[in-house]
């Protein structure tokens, strides 16, 4: 059997392997800075299917290595998962991690231990071909993303300085190739008034009107954003998505108020363009100078399991790859070959790890993983046990396909 052949014999031979190690996955929760059971789990499941090597980092990521060529190749992972939300909204328990009709059921099938077990079995797939290329292929399986991704990433560039060539995540893509993101940052927006006693509001200065006269300029804000010039990310975006409004009593005109709001950001927009629209639009909406309203970038500050202090700026730069990159070549290439299709090459409408190895670090990347964004997030979350078999496949193909490239 030639390659191809070998490949997609053993991802089929592995199926049910992929969506049981899915299924424990999923029966560990792993709600993000609390993953540490489902980091023992991985390791266990790495050295089952015969790593070369498996160890943790500081942060508590698991990194996983087969191979030890001179290139670096990283398939990437996040392990940790919202939580369940109202479980009234579920039809099932979340954590049963079942596989039945065709499917793997539970949170964090597709966001995103299922790019998980696709990796272990890529990993197994590739030790039992023997690979020995210009590849050392690594599989991270990381944490904290959902709270703020990219920062394991962040941690294991600058602080363990391991930065590989190229990357790919597998956080879902309906099986799609895609090769660009939107940025987004966080931004709080804080508003002062002047208290007075609630029988007389005249006396004062209301911060809560003031909020709302801002979230209605923002609104207008949003409308106003405009897409990038290639017209591939789309627009950029803000909300608001959380506001308070403080006075000394129920009985006092309010004299703070918080606006925070989610921005995502499209190519050619970063923090900076981001922080001074925001100053301008409430400025003209409240009346009040711009240098004197607050408007800042919040810093994401949580310890992991591993205890270990580490923290950044809630932001996280745009990046896209342009799709005649060497990298989306060999991904087409690989896809074609193995499944005799044309695939989809796209992009994510969220936000992944890629906004530091790529926004930040420059590592060209793309993105291939098992599950729809849609499932996201949401009650009944699931995965096709078929799109297991397809990135298993992908995966273990991809070195193959990035060293005949160079050919």
């Amino acid at each position: 059997m030639d390659k191809k052949e070998q490949i997609l014999a053993l991802a089929a031979k592995y199926r049910d392997y992929t969506a049981e190690n899915l299924g424990k996955m999923v029966r560990v929760k792993s709600y993000s800075s609390k993953e540490e059971n489902v980091c023992k789990l991985i390791v266990t499941l790495c050295k089952e299917a015969g790593f070369d090597e498996v160890k943790i980092d500081g942060l508590g990521s698991v990194i996983g290595r087969v191979g030890n060529g001179p290139k670096k190749l990283t398939f990437d992972a996040h392990i940790d998962t919202v939580e369940v939300g109202n479980l009234k909204n579920w039809t099932f328990d979340p954590f049963s991690g079942e596989v039945k009709d065709g499917k793997v059921w539970g949170r964090g099938t597709s966001d995103q231990k299922g790019g998980a077990a696709s990796m272990i079995t890529a990993g197994r797939i590739l030790k039992e071909l023997g690979y020995g290329g210009e590849f050392t292929v690594y599989f991270t399986f990381t944490v904290m993303e959902e709270d703020c991704d990219g920062m394991c990433w962040k941690y294991m560039i600058e602080e363990e300085h391991y930065k590989p060539d190229f990357i790919c995540s597998t956080e879902p893509t309906s099986c799609r190739i895609y090769r660009g993101h939107r940025g987004r940052m966080e931004i709080r927006i804080i508003l002062k008034g002047i208290s007075c006693h609630g029988s007389a509001p005249e006396r004062g200065v209301n911060a809560a009107y003031k909020a709302a006269r801002a979230a209605l300029a923002i609104e207008k804000l949003n409308e106003q954003l405009q897409p990038d010039a290639e017209k591939f990310l789309g627009k950029g975006t803000i909300c608001v998505s959380q506001m308070d409004v403080k006075g000394p009593s129920q009985c006092a005109v309010a004299d703070y108020a918080m606006i925070y709001c989610d921005r995502r950001l499209t190519w050619g927009e970063d923090a900076d363009m981001a922080i001074k629209q925001v100053k301008e639009v409430v400025s003209q909406a409240t009346g009040d100078p711009a240098d004197q309203i607050i408007v800042e970038m919040p810093n994401y500050e949580k310890v992991g399991w591993t205890n270990t202090p580490y923290s950044q700026e809630l932001y996280f730069p745009t990046w896209k790859l342009d799709k005649n990159h060497p990298l989306v070549t060999a991904a087409v290439k690989d896809y074609e070959t193995l499944f005799g299709a044309e695939p989809v090459v796209d992009k994510w409408t969220f936000s992944t790890n890629l906004v530091a190895t790529t926004g930040r670090h420059h590592i060209p990347a793309i993105g291939f993983g098992p599950g729809d964004e849609s499932q996201a997030h949401a009650p009944n979350e699931v995965t096709r046990v078929k799109d297991l078999e397809i990135c298993s496949a992908f995966y273990a193909m991809l070195p193959y396909m990035m060293e005949e490239g160079k050919k």
